[in-house]
């Protein structure tokens, strides 16, 4: 069987665009469908941490919205809750992204790493839960 180069390159044409339809048929269903990923993230500080340190780590952790544009919201806030199951975290940090993709940006970005390395000195635990909100 002796195919012509022709074919080959148009058939692998056609199963890239293939590819790239799917993946925009992806993207359009889970904005057709409203969902979007919550990234949320608990911080429980050392007890010698100062508040102004504290204070610091928000603030750097807000401004990555302004510099990871694949971030679509983000909130804050410390723990309010009267049930004493904190378990020492104190502050809770929800970043909203559109897709798994845009995380997998976040994650490794420079701006994320710096805040990292400003938030590492003073961070006595962390807890991380990823999931997807919205939609049906």
């Amino acid at each position: 069987m002796n195919f012509p180069l022709k074919s080959i390159v148009y058939a692998l044409l056609g199963m890239i665009g293939l590819g790239l339809m799917t993946e925009a048929a992806k993207a359009r269903d889970q904005k057709k469908s409203g969902r979007v990923l919550r990234h949320v993230v608990c911080f429980k500080f050392k007890e010698n941490a100062k508040p102004a340190q504290i204070q610091r780590v928000e603030r750097e952790f807000a401004a990555l919205k302004k510099k990871i544009p694949q971030i679509r919201a983000f909130e804050m806030g410390t723990n309010n809750s009267p049930e004493g199951l904190d378990k020492g975290f104190t502050h809770c940090f929800v970043v909203t992204f559109g897709s798994e993709k845009d995380r997998e940006i976040y994650l490794p970005h420079p701006a994320h790493k710096k805040f990292v390395s400003i938030l590492k000195p003073i961070l006595e635990d962390v807890f991380v839960i990823d999931f997807w909100a919205g939609g049906d």
